[in-house]
């Protein structure tokens, strides 16, 4: 059944969780056994993973390997075009079929015995199946039909893949919600260009990265850059818009005026504004108008989706055990952008990623607190700022799309009281931030 729990990846019996999504027990960042039951009930539960960009695969016989929580796969374009994704682990010994991360050919072939698979995932191929000079061979029952690769429901929205393996998950636009699909038809609203990738391993749980992307609280304090430089301060206009479960949350932000920015910074000892700092370069950041303001999309369970002035950039995070995850970062633009566009994307491109201007603190965030939480398992982080509701909110000093992250994810584990709530998305006719607001700036 369609989110049904799998009673073989038990919770930990010691885990003792507030009925209370605003605070976090430290154990779930943690824990083997949470790691185990999420790879179970959430990444191969009832939900959409995103996976690639169709423009990372434009043409037939097109593949591009990637993960769901940390089970690999491949996904790759058919002769006429269809998309489709298949776990990458041999059927035979379940060594990895395709051990590349992109590319193009019309088979798979795991090098271990040469089984080889088709686009689809379908057994082709075994060496040997009639054995050798009528000796030996595969036994006469053998059904290569009965050993392709196990299959994933595919689905995209604008040009972005999302699989699933559960075939009874809700359709991907139910799934995404109105508020998101917005923000992507903003940003997707005409066909893209891939312009590069970057990838850093952080020494922290996936899940530490998820409350960071649902966090505008501590971008204009955490974040230098961001602070001095204008791009992003709490005290601009903006909010946040959650879907009706809590699991998603887009972010937005747009400018006022310098004076009325900096009247929350000036007079106070937060280190984030630097008013003697200047660029060498200032070209940086001397783009082109084409956004109101900033957004960031945090799509349940791993999924970020970025415009930071006229860098735009989809971020794929990988769980790799307990405490380490791979974080993904695929640029793009359009494909109507001219070199100068295509220039300033490229250059602003500094702004995150690894070692980016803005976003090298928080893998360092989530790694200090990683650290920090090693001992006294039982305690908790608590997510407050804003009060302890779930919802759509018209500030930027927030922790709400935190609180609905932790909401969402005690629903699908089977934790008790995930269900209870203050305040619920549906029912904010008054004081919500929408992406109408937002293009209306």
């Amino acid at each position: 059944m369609s989110g049904a729990v799998n009673h073989q990846f038990a919770l930990p019996v010691s885990l003792q969780w507030p009925d209370d999504a605003a605070r976090v027990p430290y154990q779930v960042f943690l824990d083997p056994a949470m790691y185990a039951r999420e790879q179970e009930c959430l990444f191969r539960g009832p939900i959409w993973n995103y996976v690639a960009l169709e423009a990372e695969l434009p043409n037939p016989q097109d593949f591009k390997t990637s993960f769901v929580g940390d089970t690999p796969i491949v996904v790759t374009r058919d002769k006429e075009g269809g998309l489709h994704a298949f776990v990458n682990r041999c059927a035979h010994r379940g060594a990895l079929v395709c051990r590349d991360l992109r590319g193009n050919r019309p088979t798979h072939v795991c090098v271990y015995h040469q089984w080889s698979y088709d686009l689809h995932g379908n057994l082709t191929g075994v060496p040997f199946r009639k054995g050798v000079n009528g000796a030996a061979g595969m036994p006469e029952d053998f059904q290569p039909s009965q050993h392709g690769l196990r299959q994933l429901q595919v689905a995209t929205y604008n040009g972005l893949i999302f699989v699933s393996f559960d075939p009874q998950v809700e359709p991907l636009t139910e799934y995404l919600g109105p508020d998101i699909r917005a923000g992507l038809d903003r940003l997707f609203h005409r066909p893209v260009q891939v312009l590069g990738h970057s990838r850093q391993f952080i020494s922290a749980n996936w899940k530490l990265y998820a409350e960071n992307t649902r966090d505008p609280y501590h971008a204009s304090l955490l974040h230098l850059f961001h602070a001095t430089f204008g791009m992003y301060r709490s005290s601009q206009g903006g909010g946040v818009a959650l879907d009706a479960r809590g699991r998603h949350s887009s972010m937005h932000a747009y400018r006022k005026t310098e004076t009325e920015e900096l009247s929350a910074y000036k007079n106070t000892d937060l280190r984030s504004y630097q008013d003697k700092y200047a660029l060498a370069d200032p070209t940086l950041l001397q783009g082109r108008p084409e956004f109101p303001g900033l957004m960031i999309q945090a799509i349940f369970p791993n999924l970020t989706v970025q415009q930071i002035q006229n860098t735009l950039a989809v971020r794929q995070s990988i769980p790799r055990g307990p405490e380490q995850f791979e974080l993904v970062f695929t640029f793009f633009g359009y494909e109507d952008d001219d070199a100068e566009m295509r220039a300033i994307r490229r250059k602003q491109a500094n702004l995150v990623g690894p070692a980016g201007l803005i976003s090298m603190e928080d893998g360092h965030a989530t790694e200090i607190v990683q650290q920090a939480i090693q001992c006294d398992q039982e305690a908790t982080s608590i997510a407050i700022m804003g009060g302890r509701e779930v919802g759509g909110e018209e500030s930027l000093i927030t922790e709400t799309g935190i609180r609905g992250f932790w909401r969402y994810y005690r629903e699908l584990l089977g934790i008790a009281g995930a269900g209870k709530v203050q305040k619920e998305h549906g029912a904010q006719e008054n004081g919500t931030w929408t992406h109408e607001n937002y293009a209306s700036r």
